[in-house]
């Protein structure tokens, strides 16, 4: 199976825990042989992350650093109300938003809840990717989240660091098996990324693909194996 030529959920210094500039993680992304970068800073209700007028000013990033085309999102954070942490004027600005189930600022509502308050916040028209949903600290019902996911066009990740984890990420492992089969059912697109926090961990999806290989998982319902596929999925220039 190819690999991922984009490694879209990433995270800079502005983040507030994380140790890479963008231009270090654009180098780290070149060595390693990506064509294209996401950063997706973490919205409010992360401790330390950026003052959301951070997103107003993105246009000032070149599109293209050692090589590698450069592509902006933010990890938005879903509210118990079932409602985006990020202010709609800011994420006009972005090219995908990424929605994530986060203890920092979520407390578990139960499986039929999580489940409620994420489909809510997958249906705003700037979120193309779920990040992480694989911890059943926060359960979900993984073939209503697939549906959905299909019907609000979607892509469901698998994230090569929830693997280097597990003590914190209940139960991941049996959760993906899971979701990828419910994908291959449905034809559900998933997008694979390293969640990187450091230039070293960019492009880092070994364990993320072998789990999906060996589910014997269609690679033509991953959008970042390919950069056409990836702009067309999030409708980048048109």
């Amino acid at each position: 199976m190819k690999k991922p030529v984009l490694d879209i959920h990433t995270h800079t210094i502005v983040s507030g825990h994380a140790y890479g500039t963008i231009r270090e993680m654009a180098q780290a992304a070149s060595e390693k042989g990506l064509s294209g970068l996401g950063l997706s800073e973490h919205a409010p209700g992360i401790t330390g992350t950026t003052d959301p007028i951070y997103f107003m000013n993105l246009s000032a990033v070149p599109r293209n650093l050692y090589g590698v085309d450069i592509f902006h999102g933010s990890e938005i954070n879903v509210l118990n109300d079932g409602t985006l942490s990020l202010g709609e004027k800011y994420i006009n600005k972005l090219d995908y938003g990424i929605v994530g189930i986060h203890d920092l600022c979520y407390t578990d509502a139960g499986i039929e809840k999580n489940t409620d308050n994420l489909i809510s916040c997958m249906k705003h028209e700037k979120v193309f990717f779920v990040s992480h949903p694989d911890d059943d600290h926060t359960p979900l019902d993984y073939e209503r989240l697939v549906k959905a996911a299909k019907e609000y066009h979607v892509a469901l990740e698998v994230n090569n660091s929830s693997f280097r984890k597990p003590e914190r990420r209940l139960n991941c492992v049996e959760n993906y098996k899971t979701m990828l089969k419910l994908c291959m059912k449905y034809r559900t697109n998933i997008v694979v990324n390293s969640d990187s926090h450091d230039p070293s961990q960019v492009g880092s999806f070994d364990s993320a693909m072998e789990l999906i290989e060996s589910v014997g998982f269609d690679e033509e319902l991953i959008v970042n194996l390919d950069m056409d596929r990836f702009k067309n999925f999030i409708s980048f220039n048109k």
